[in-house]
């Protein structure tokens, strides 16, 4: 057997050890299952947030858009989510858990329709956030084909890549079904750990076998000196305008409305224990973007690496490591981005799952009484159905990581108008709700039917970037919508905004 497919293996399995573990420590209570009681701890919260939000995107993504674009990429995404990203979680983090604390809220639906009173809008979300959810899915289940394929003699020789997506998305489902969202907590927290880690270890063992970073950058500079610096120092590089750096501000909006990042808001045992999470985030970001940007853009000048046309460049840090790296090695490197992938699948299942069984069989009594236990088994048969379709769309997509996650980001970032007029604006109402949604759906639906099979796509050829066109759009809805309905009524403000401030109780409790 190959060593580095042995590697995998190996660890694969002591992933699904960690879901057997915390499924002897669950409580068996649905409570638990979905939000680990509300017990997480600082660390536990910033590992399992980081590993969750940063997916093969910030690893395979991105390394195989700076193969194309260069090391503008990382001011792209990396730098302006480590300023946005810790701002979200202490303006809309923190007071949705605080929330979530208050009225026992699992998911984003449950919280919405209490706050405008409208089933309409809850099912609307629900069927917007799932939609939005699959393409996000779709980039943890491609990388775990490509990695295992690529570490297992690439395309003509390797393992088919449908095998490494069906046998990554299942090892990902049994931890999460046994271990629920303690054991997801865990799991992210160790192979946030092993990815931060051996991918560091990976751009140290790649560069060195290169002659060093001098020698690399030496190298690309000669061969492509456009990749290495931004337009207008003096290089028409047409996909780093000021247009496009501007529209890219707004994706980082994406992580307040996604599913999974609410659920594990939900869990942080005390407000005190976001306090780590906002401080160490940033480093966080730049020590997994920063090498994955610079291995990309070296492997541009590697001459053992054939030109990357497309989806084809997903596989680019792959080749860098099978070519660089003694098997031991480049198997141990390829766990690492196998972790980055796991780290934020589990979360997303769940969630998915969460949903379905709290906002759809619960909340619309499709049975009279459901134990606790018939709950979770409901959420796991949802989360294995949409498995089952990321899995079928991965079989026939070739598309760019990179872009597969901006066209979803770009859709959860439009609706962050949403939750900001929820916890801050009193007179928004159901209607500006409902009608901000709408136009996330409409508009995100034309917009990617118009640019989905054009790399690097923009609005009219502008440089403007879907994402700001959706937010903007989104927020003019929200207050139009709002303006022209009657206000929200006093019962419903006096819920929600008793005093604008948590309670000293549930800071420290």
């Amino acid at each position: 057997m190959n060593l580095s497919l042995l590697i995998i293996i190996i660890y694969l399995l002591l992933v699904l050890g960690l879901g057997f573990w915390a499924n002897l420590l669950l409580k068996k209570t649905g409570e638990d299952y979905f939000v680990a009681s509300r017990t997480i701890g600082p660390f536990l919260l910033l590992m399992s947030l980081f590993g969750t939000n940063m997916t093969t995107f910030a690893i395979l993504g991105s390394s195989g858009e700076a193969y194309h674009e260069g090391i503008g990429v990382f001011g792209l995404m990396a730098s302006i989510s480590a300023l946005v990203m810790p701002c979200i979680f202490f303006f809309v983090g923190t007071r949705v858990w605080a929330l979530g604390k208050r009225f026992g809220y699992l998911t984003q639906v449950q919280y919405f329709r209490e706050r405008w009173g409208s089933d309409r809008l809850g099912l609307l979300l629900f069927a917007v956030l799932i939609a939005l959810l699959v393409p996000y899915l779709l980039i943890g289940v491609m990388a775990g084909g490509i990695i295992i394929q690529n570490l297992t003699g690439g395309p003509a020789e390797g393992l088919p890549q449908w095998i490494g997506s069906v046998g990554i998305s299942g090892v990902v489902l049994g931890y999460v079904f046994l271990g629920g969202l303690r054991g997801t907590a865990w799991a992210n927290a160790f192979q946030t750990l092993v990815f931060m880690t051996l991918g560091a270890l990976a751009f140290f063992a790649v560069v060195n076998d290169l002659g060093g970073l001098r020698t690399a950058m030496g190298a690309v500079a000669e061969k492509f000196p456009h990749l290495l610096h931004r337009a207008g120092d003096g290089d028409a590089h047409p996909g780093m305008s000021p247009w496009l750096f501007l529209s890219y501000t707004f994706t980082p909006l994406s992580v307040g409305m996604f599913p999974h990042m609410f659920m594990h808001w939900l869990t942080a045992r005390r407000m005190e224990t976001f306090r780590t999470t906002l401080v160490f985030y940033p480093f966080c970001i730049a020590a997994v973007w920063l090498p994955s940007v610079l291995l990309g853009v070296i492997a541009t000048a590697d001459p053992a690496i054939p030109f990357l046309e497309g989806a084809r460049s997903n596989s680019v840090l792959i080749l860098l490591i099978s070519n660089h790296a003694s098997p031991l090695l480049a198997g141990l490197l390829g766990a690492g981005v196998l972790a980055a992938a796991m780290s934020s699948l589990d979360s997303q299942f769940l969630s998915a799952g969460t949903m379905f069984t709290h906002d759809i069989v619960i909340h619309y009594k499709f049975h009279d009484r459901l134990d606790e236990k018939t709950q979770v088994r409901l959420g796991r048969a949802f989360v294995s159905l949409i498995v089952v379709i990321t899995l079928l769309l991965s079989f026939f997509t070739e598309r760019s990581i990179f872009n597969l996650a901006v066209w979803s980001f770009a859709g959860f970032a439009g609706l962050f108008p949403v939750i900001v007029a929820a916890l801050f604006w009193k007179r928004s109402t159901r209607y500006g709700a409902l009608s901000s949604v709408l136009t996330v759906a409409i508009f995100w639906t034309y917009l990617f039917l118009q640019g989905w099979e054009t790399r690097g796509y923009t609005v009219g050829g502008t440089g403007i970037m879907p994402v700001a066109v959706l937010v903007l759009a989104s927020a003019v809805g929200m207050i139009v919508g709002s303006l022209l309905s009657s206000p929200p009524s006093d019962a419903t403000l006096k819920k929600f905004f008793p005093g604008g401030k948590p309670s000293a109780a549930e800071v420290k409790t």
